[in-house]
C-alpha cells in the first residue's frame, strides 16, 4: 500500500503538467512548506491551509494550497538536510519557520538553505537583528519585529513624558548596537521638534554575562541625565539592577526604561517602565498571518499575470537561479493586511511593522502592571502610544514624575576671543592673579596638552558674571581650545542597520556637543544649524552681516594740485597764453601807436613791445603777479590786455574754489554699496573679500544660492580669526572683510579709516550656548530678557562696545582736512622744478656767452691779420707810388726849380696826403662798433691802423 505522502506527489506532479499544457502561465496548486517546534503547530499549520482553500478573498479559483511540515531540531545541520529532503524536493514554493526553544541557529540553518535558492521564508518567532542584514538572509521575512525596534517605542515614551536627554545602556552584540542605532537614527528623521527630540549623554556599552556593573554607574553618576534607557538579557539585568540598588540609582529622581528581556528578571525595581511585544509567544496566530500573507501576494502576482516558474526541486542543482522567487520575495515586502496580531506590514528588511506593545510597570516585586499600549491607528495609519500617567508608580515608589535630569551648580563654561565681547591677555609670570575686571581662563591646547593661563574681560564676561550672581551658579571659565567658533564635517557612520552621515563638530559647537562644557558665553550666532546640535538662550544682542572696508582716500599724486581742471581745460589754458601774447605783440607792432617819445630830457623813443615781453605779460597776468615793465604801449592791445585780466580772474578764482572742494571739504564714501554690489557677485574681477572659515557667516553663505557664485571665490581667502583680517583691511591687503555687524561697527567706530559698507543682511543675534535638554536653558533665557527690560544689556553696550568712539568719529568727520605735503607735494617740486630749470639755463647762458667771446676773439684775430696784411699791401703800393714819384721828380728837377711837395699830382695820387676820416671813410667794423655802443655794450676799439703821413719834403727817399 502506497504511502499518503507518496500519493500526494503524484497527484501534485499530475496537476502541475496539466496546468502548464492548459497552457497557464502559474501553476493550480501551491505547496507550502513548514519548519515547526511542536504537534499543535504543525496541525494548526495544516488546518490553516485547509481553511485558506475556501477563503475566495485571497485563493483565486482553480488554486489550491497544500501543506508539507517538518519538525524543527536544535541542530541547525540536520534541520538544513531535512529542508532538502522533505521540502525543496516537494517543490515548496515558501516555507514558513518557527524557533527551537533551546536553541538559536535551525532558523538561520533553514534562511540559509532556501535563501540559496531564493525561496521566501517568513520567521514566525526569530527577533534577532541578524536577519535584517539581506545580504545574508537574502529572502527571508518575519511576522515579529526584531528587538531593536523596541527604540521606536522608548522615543514615543520619552516624547510623552517629555525627557530630551537619556544614557543608554546596552551590551556589545549586534542586536545591542542596532538598538543603538535605532534610537540615534530615528530620533534625528522623525523628530523635527529640536526642543522635544531625545539625545544621547553618554552611552554605557557592556560585553554580555555580567559579574559586576559598579564602574560603569559611578561613570553615569557623573552625568546630568537620570534617565536610563537598558538592552540587555535576563542575566545581564539581573546585574545592572543589583549593583544600581547598591549605589541607590534606582530610589527617588531615577527613571529606568528596559526592553522586554530585562523586565523578566526576577530582581527589577519597583517603578521600572518595560516593553511586552503583544502576540509574542502565540505561534498559531503568527503561522495564519504568514499564510494569509503568502496567500496575499500570490494571488496580486497572478492579478498582474506575473509569470510563476516551477519551484527547485532538487538541493544539488546549483546552477540557476529561481527568478519567481525573488518576485514573489518582492511583493510579500508589500503586503499590508490586518491578521491576527495586527496590522501586518514589512520595511525594506523584511522586518514586520506596526508590530504592538504593551507597557509595563513594576509596581511591587510581583506586580507588573500594563499602564499603557502602543498600538496601530487605522485612521492615521501609524503608530500611536497611550499611557495613563495616573496609574504609574516611579522608582522610590513615588506618583510624582521625576525631572529625568540632576541640575548642576558649577558649570564650565567656554569662550573666545572677539573684540569688544572678549578681551584676552596673557598672565604675565610676574602676576599673581588677573586684574579686578578679569577673569582667569586659561588655555588647553588639544594638540600638546599645554596649558597656558590667560585673562579675559569684556562684554560678554560681565554678562556671565551677572548671570551666574542672578540665577546662582559658580563656574569655570576657559579658552576654545583650537580657537575657533566651531563648523561640522560630514562623515560616514556605520550602524548595526546600515550606513549614514554624521556632523562633526569642532570648535566651541563641538566642545558642547561632546558635553565636554556646559555653557557658551561668546558671540555666538544663532543659526539653524548649531542649533540642531545645541540649545540657544534668546538673543542677548540682536546683529547682522555688514562689509567692512578701508576709507577710500582721494589719491594724492604729485599733481594733485591740477585735479580741479580737466586736463582739456588745463590745455585750453595754457593754448590761450601764448595766443593771448602773440595777439598782444602784433597789435603793439603795428599799431600807428605802438612807438612814442618819453618824458625825458635826451628825448629817446622807447621801441614796441617784443614777443618775449608779451609771453612775461601774459604769463605775469595770468599769474597776478606785478608787471614792472614789458606793458602793451597801443590802445588795442592794453583793451585785449584789460579782457585777459578778467579771463585770469575767473579762471583763479575757479582754480580757487575747486581746490578746496578736491583737496578740503569733499569726504570719500564707501567703494562697495553693499551684498549686491555687481563687483563682489562677479569673481572675474580683481576684488578680495573674505569672511572667518567655519564661521557663522561661512555657514550663511553656504545655505544662500544665490551667493554661491560669490562664497567660491571668497573660500580660499577666508581667514582662521577675525583679527588678522581686520588688520589686511586696514593693511589694505583685504578689500572687504564680511563679519558681524557688532564687531565691525566697533571696529569702525574706533578706527576713523574704516568703515561699513551697505545695510545689514542675514539678521540674527547673538546667544548663550547650552547643552541639548539643559536644565538652565529657561533660567537663562528669562535672566536676559530681565536684563534687556532692566536696561543692563545697554549699560554694557555703552561701556564696551561705544566707548564715545562713535563722537569723535562724527567729529572727525566734520572736521576738514588738513592739507599734508602728500596734497601738495606736487606744487613743491614744480617750484624745484622752476628752480633747476633756472640753474640750468644760467649754466646754458654762461656756456653760450663764453662761446660767443672765443668766437669773437677768433674774429678779432682774424681782422687783425687781414688789417696787417692790408697794410702790408699798401705800404707796397705806397713804395711804388714814391719810387715813381721820385723818378718824376728827377726828370722834373731838371726843369722846374719847384719843391718836390708842389710837383705831387694829388688827383693821381691821392692816398699821398692824408685825409680826414667821415662816416663815409670809416673803417670796417665801425658801424658794429656804434650799434655796439648804443646797446651799452663794451666797444670794442680797433688797434691803430698803419696811417702814414706824407710830408712834402721826400729828400729823404733813396731811389
Amino acid at each position: 500500500m502506497w504511502h499518503y505522502s507518496t500519493i500526494c506527489s503524484i497527484l501534485i506532479s499530475l496537476q502541475y503538467v496539466t496546468s502548464q499544457k492548459a497552457g497557464n502561465e502559474y501553476p493550480s496548486f501551491f505547496n507550502i512548506g513548514g519548519v515547526l517546534s511542536n504537534n499543535d503547530s504543525e496541525t494548526h499549520f495544516s488546518m490553516v491551509i485547509a481553511h485558506l482553500n475556501f477563503d475566495q478573498q485571497y485563493v483565486p479559483r482553480g488554486v489550491t494550497y497544500y501543506d508539507k511540515t517538518i519538525r524543527i531540531d536544535k541542530n541547525p545541520i540536520k534541520t538544513a538536510l531535512d529542508v532538502c529532503k522533505h521540502l525543496i524536493s516537494r517543490r515548496v514554493y515558501a516555507v514558513v519557520v518557527s524557533h527551537e526553544p533551546t536553541g538559536d541557529l535551525s532558523p538561520a540553518a533553514v534562511s540559509y538553505t532556501n535563501g540559496f535558492y531564493q525561496i521566501p521564508i517568513i520567521g514566525i518567532s526569530s527577533r534577532d537583528a541578524a536577519f535584517s542584514d539581506k545580504n545574508i538572509h537574502v529572502s527571508f521575512l518575519r511576522t515579529v519585529p526584531p528587538y531593536y525596534h523596541q527604540a521606536d517605542v522608548w522615543l514615543e515614551m520619552l516624547s510623552h513624558f517629555g525627557y530630551t536627554k537619556v544614557i543608554i545602556i546596552h551590551s556589545s552584540d549586534t542586536d545591542g548596537r542596532a538598538i543603538l542605532g535605532r534610537f540615534q537614527t530615528t530620533s534625528q528623521t522623525n523628530y523635527d521638534d529640536i526642543d522635544v527630540r531625545a539625545t544621547v549623554e553618554n552611552i554605557i556599552e557592556f560585553e554580555p554575562k555580567l559579574e559586576s556593573f559598579t564602574e560603569n554607574l559611578m561613570d553615569m553618576k557623573t552625568a546630568q541625565s537620570r534617565v536610563y534607557l537598558v538592552y540587555a538579557n535576563t542575566e545581564d539585568s539581573y546585574v545592572i539592577f543589583r549593583d544600581a540598588a547598591l549605589n541607590n540609582m534606582t530610589e527617588t529622581g531615577h527613571i529606568w526604561i528596559v526592553t522586554e528581556q530585562a523586565l523578566q528578571a526576577n530582581n527589577t525595581p519597583i517603578g521600572v517602565l518595560g516593553l511586552k511585544l503583544n502576540y509574542a509567544n502565540s505561534e498559531n496566530e503568527h503561522i495564519r498571518d504568514a499564510i494569509y500573507v503568502l496567500a496575499s501576494a500570490i494571488k496580486e502576482m497572478m492579478t498582474f499575470n506575473e509569470t510563476i516558474t516551477e519551484a527547485p526541486k532538487d538541493c544539488d542543482d546549483t546552477g540557476s537561479i529561481w527568478e519567481s522567487g525573488k518576485k514573489m520575495f518582492n511583493y510579500l515586502k508589500t503586503r499590508n493586511i490586518r491578521g491576527a496580531t495586527g496590522q501586518v506590514a514589512f520595511d525594506n528588511n523584511g522586518d514586520r511593522m506596526y508590530a504592538e506593545y504593551d507597557v509595563i510597570n513594576v509596581q511591587s516585586s510581583s506586580q507588573y502592571t500594563k499602564v499603557g499600549s502602543f498600538f496601530y491607528d487605522a485612521e492615521k495609519g501609524r503608530m500611536k502610544l497611550k499611557i495613563n500617567d495616573t496609574a504609574l508608580i516611579w522608582p522610590g515608589n513615588t506618583e510624582k514624575k521625576p525631572e529625568g535630569i540632576m541640575i548642576p551648580t558649577h558649570l564650565k563654561v567656554l569662550t573666545i576671543e572677539e573684540k569688544p565681547f572678549v578681551y584676552v591677555r596673557e598672565l604675565m609670570d610676574d602676576e599673581i592673579d588677573c586684574d579686578d575686571d578679569e577673569i582667569v581662563c586659561p588655555h588647553f591646547n588639544s594638540t600638546d596638552g599645554s596649558e597656558k593661563d590667560f585673562c579675559c574681560k569684556g562684554y560678554c564676561i560681565d554678562l556671565l558674571k551677572a548671570l551666574a550672581q542672578r540665577i546662582n551658579f559658580t563656574f569655570n571659565l576657559a579658552l576654545s581650545p583650537d580657537g575657533q567658533f566651531g563648523h561640522y564635517q560630514l562623515k560616514n557612520l556605520t550602524t548595526g542597520i546600515g550606513t549614514g552621515v554624521k556632523k562633526e563638530w569642532n570648535g566651541l559647537i563641538g566642545e558642547l556637543v561632546s558635553e565636554r562644557a556646559d555653557l557658551i558665553m561668546a558671540p555666538l550666532t544663532i543659526n539653524p544649524e548649531r542649533a540642531e546640535f545645541i540649545e540657544f538662550s534668546k538673543p542677548f544682542k540682536y546683529q547682522g552681516i555688514t562689509i567692512l572696508e578701508k576709507k577710500p582716500s582721494r589719491s594724492s599724486t604729485l599733481v594733485s594740485f591740477l585735479q580741479p581742471f580737466s586736463n582739456t581745460l588745463w590745455i585750453l589754458v595754457m593754448v590761450s597764453v601764448h595766443v593771448v601774447a602773440l595777439v598782444l605783440y602784433l597789435l603793439d607792432r603795428f599799431s600807428p601807436f605802438g612807438r612814442f617819445k618819453l618824458t625825458t630830457n635826451d628825448g629817446t623813443e622807447e621801441d614796441a613791445l617784443n614777443l618775449s615781453s608779451a609771453i612775461w605779460f601774459a604769463w605775469g597776468v595770468l599769474l597776478n603777479s606785478g608787471i614792472g615793465e614789458g606793458t602793451p604801449r597801443s590802445f588795442s592791445a592794453r583793451v585785449l590786455g584789460m579782457v585777459w585780466a578778467g579771463f585770469a580772474m575767473i579762471i583763479v578764482a575757479s582754480y580757487t574754489a575747486n581746490l578746496a572742494a578736491f583737496l578740503v571739504l569733499e569726504r570719500p564714501k564707501t567703494k562697495l554699496s553693499g551684498i549686491n554690489d555687481a563687483r563682489l557677485r562677479n569673481t572675474m574681477e580683481n576684488l578680495t573679500c573674505a569672511t572667518v572659515k567655519g564661521s557663522a557667516v561661512d555657514m550663511y553663505f553656504r545655505r544662500q544660492v544665490e551667493l554661491s557664485n560669490m562664497y567660491r571665490t571668497m573660500e580660499a581667502n577666508n581667514y582662521d580669526t577675525a583679527e588678522r583680517a581686520i588688520q589686511d583691511v586696514k593693511d589694505g591687503k583685504l578689500m572687504a572683510f564680511i563679519w558681524d555687524s557688532s564687531r565691525l561697527e566697533y571696529e569702525a567706530a574706533k578706527d576713523c579709516e574704516l568703515v561699513t559698507a551697505g545695510e545689514l543682511f542675514g539678521r540674527s543675534g547673538y546667544g548663550v550656548g547650552l547643552q541639548k535638554g539643559s536644565p538652565w536653558t529657561d533660567a537663562v533665557t528669562l535672566a536676559i530678557l530681565d536684563f534687556h527690560e532692566s536696561g543692563f544689556m545697554e549699560s554694557l553696550d555703552k561701556e564696551w562696545i561705544f566707548h564715545g568712539s562713535i563722537q569723535q568719529c562724527e567729529q572727525f568727520e566734520k572736521t576738514p582736512n588738513t592739507l599734508g605735503l602728500k596734497n601738495m607735494a606736487g606744487v613743491f617740486i614744480l617750484v624745484g622744478v622752476g628752480i633747476i630749470g633756472g640753474v640750468g639755463l644760467i649754466i646754458i647762458e654762461v656756456i653760450y656767452k663764453k662761446h660767443q667771446i672765443k668766437k669773437q676773439k677768433k674774429m678779432d684775430i682774424a681782422r687783425n691779420a687781414a688789417d696787417k696784411w692790408r697794410g702790408t699791401i699798401e705800404k707796397r703800393k705806397t713804395l711804388r707810388a714814391s719810387l715813381a714819384m721820385q723818378r718824376q721828380y728827377n726828370i722834373g728837377l731838371n726843369t722846374v726849380s719847384k719843391s718836390i711837395s708842389q710837383a705831387v699830382d694829388k688827383n693821381r695820387y691821392p692816398k699821398l696826403s692824408p685825409l680826414p676820416r667821415t662816416p663815409e671813410r670809416a673803417w670796417p667794423g665801425d658801424h658794429e662798433i656804434t650799434r655796439n655802443r648804443r646797446n651799452n655794450d663794451q666797444v670794442y676799439k680797433p688797434p691803430p691802423r698803419y696811417m702814414p703821413t706824407y710830408a712834402t719834403d721826400v729828400s729823404h727817399l733813396v731811389v
